[in-house]
């Protein structure tokens, strides 16, 4: 084997000083595995972008290599790239029962599911991919069939935690392998990598039944109807709300695509337990007394298209906030979302409901699902690796996770904080990190309709503070010459009507521009345009709006 192919590497390709879009890849030789897929939601300096994916150039460039893409579990941080992965790699994918349910709701949307490779395992599966062989152990984490995953090289053993805590009383009874953790850690490993999400919170992180004994004296306490609002992928969240109906005798209702979609799914493949009589039609809620009505929407961060965004300024056709309704925020506003989530309260309040809102700690309403610093460190002593890579969160997260590790017995240098693209090399037992790869992000315009590249953002900023100046000027095919004025037209750059001088005199800059060339070069033209009145337009103004010269040959 030559000195390359004896190399063991592992890298992000998103994943590391960030919370999202998570993809992660374990290569030897000619073998690579990647781990998860995921996206994220832009903010809104990026204009017109719904999602971020990884960018996958290294990818393209040893797709001869790619063994299969292996899912930890389904949060759209993990799995919400995987449809435009698919349309350029068209890899196998290797899931759980309920993770692939979500994978496959997404393939159906992007019309790619029949050509697609979905393959389910679970905490028993052991995949042969050549140099690289691979088994998994059950987590607990917020949602369904979470896996951790081992990876058995030539170089050694490394585990990727995928998302987790330590609930020792879950709610769907998906209790963590410890056992098999600590074989796996007794056995040797030589690489933890480790999501680092609640590096920042002490403790240990509360289980997940603490929140149904707050669910249900809410639902004793309410007297018209309860609305609560939760992460649609949070099954086990979602049981508790409907035992807490029945033992309020109160019907259920769903808004939203995300939360009917997972709901559907759970229930089709046994992870949801809801009576046929309990669910109610949207439609019907306002016939219905409400103090015998509970609607469980998405909205709760705030997203201004939610269900619960048009719930707090009642432009929601079936179902009207009430006097005295209760509502009820099953979720923390993830960092950036406070302003609006306030916003929502604030409505909320105005149509005079009763609104249960703010920090997990004070409402009891919501539990992490990842890990705080003791489930961290519980983590390290059970594995005990050699090296370790905290992933999966912002730098300080990162920095912290890396002192954990160091007071629960890693080696001072062992651990290595990399960011996207940075590779970290195995050989003959010995870790560095040395080298880079391609990585980044790659926008998503328009729900997959189209992938955005660094150009068109730059000229979305443009026009969004600058605006736009259309130039239009008609000029003989034969020779060149111009047969019209030219005509400016302002959008959004200046108001025409208290502007006419400056245009008039845009327009001159135009003349005096094309007037000089002998022949049609239209393209020449243009970029003339562009250039002289660009000029001038940032002498006048000190702006500089988009130029869009239009030339018509006769």
């Amino acid at each position: 084997m030559s000195e390359r192919g004896s190399l063991l590497s592992v890298f992000a390709l998103g994943g590391i000083n960030e919370i999202g879009k998570n993809m992660y890849v374990i290569e030897y030789g000619d073998d690579l595995v990647i781990i998860d897929c995921g996206a994220k939601f832009a903010d809104q300096s990026l204009l017109g972008i719904d999602l971020i994916i990884p960018d996958i150039s290294y990818l393209h460039e040893n797709k001869h290599k790619i063994r299969g893409l292996v899912v930890t579990h389904g949060h759209e941080d993990h799995i919400g790239g995987i449809p435009y992965f698919l349309k350029k790699l068209n890899v196998p994918v290797y899931a759980t029962r309920f993770t692939l349910g979500l994978i496959e709701l997404k393939l159906k949307e992007h019309k790619i599911l029949r050509e697609s490779t979905l393959i389910e395992i679970n905490s028993n599966s052991t995949l042969d991919f050549g140099n690289i062989q691979v088994s998994f152990f059950r987590t607990s984490h917020s949602i369904p069939d979470c896996l951790g995953i081992l990876f058995d090289t030539p170089e050694g053993k490394i585990v990727h935690t995928g998302d987790f805590k330590f609930d020792l009383t879950p709610v769907n009874d998906q209790y963590s392998d410890i056992h098999k953790m600590a074989k796996i850690g007794e056995d040797g490993i030589l690489l933890l990598i480790s999501e680092s999400t609640n590096a920042e919170r002490p403790g240990s992180t509360p289980s997940e039944k603490e929140v149904g004994k707050h669910i249900e004296e809410a639902f004793y306490s309410a007297t018209g109807k309860v609305i609560i609002s939760t992460f649609a992928s949070n099954v086990n969240r979602v049981q508790q709300i409907v035992e807490a109906c029945k033992k309020t005798n109160r019907k259920l209702a769903l808004l939203g695509r995300s939360m009917v979609n997972v709901v559907s799914v759970a229930r089709q493949r046994g992870y949801l337990d809801i009576p046929d009589w309990m669910l109610v039609d949207a439609r019907d809620v306002r016939q219905l007394p409400p103090e015998r009505v509970v609607v469980l929407c998405t909205g709760s961060q705030g997203e201004p298209l939610a269900a619960l965004s048009r719930l707090s300024t009642n432009s929601n056709r079936d179902v009207k906030v009430l006097q005295n309704d209760t509502v009820i925020f099953a979720a923390s506003p993830i960092p950036g979302n406070e302003k609006d989530v306030s916003k929502i309260v604030d409505n909320l309040f105005q149509l005079g409901a009763n609104v249960i809102y703010g920090s997990s700690t004070i409402t009891g309403m919501h539990v992490s699902g990842h890990g705080y610093q003791e489930d961290l460190k519980w983590m390290i002593s059970l594995m005990k690796p050699k090296y370790f890579i905290p992933i999966h969160g912002e730098y300080r997260m990162l920095h912290l996770h890396k002192k954990l590790a160091e007071a629960v017995g890693v080696e001072k240098g062992h651990t290595f904080i990399i960011r996207n693209g940075d590779v970290v090399d195995v050989q003959h037992g010995e870790a560095r990190q040395t080298r880079k790869v391609t990585a980044g992000d790659t926008y998503v315009d328009n729900a997959g309709a189209d992938e955005v590249g660094d150009i068109v953002l730059r000229d979305r900023k443009q026009l969004s503070e600058e605006g736009m100046l259309v130039i239009v000027v008609s000029i003989s095919k034969e020779n060149g010459n111009r047969i019209s004025d030219p005509d400016s037209i302002s959008r959004g750059f200046v108001y025409a009507k208290n502007s006419e001088e400056l245009l008039t005199n845009i327009n001159e800059v135009v003349k005096r521009t094309i007037d000089p060339f002998k022949d049609a070069n239209i393209m020449g033209m243009k970029r003339a345009i562009k250039k002289e009145v660009g000029t001038f337009v940032f002498e006048q103004t000190n702006k500089k709006p988009m130029i869009l010269p239009i030339i018509i040959a006769i």
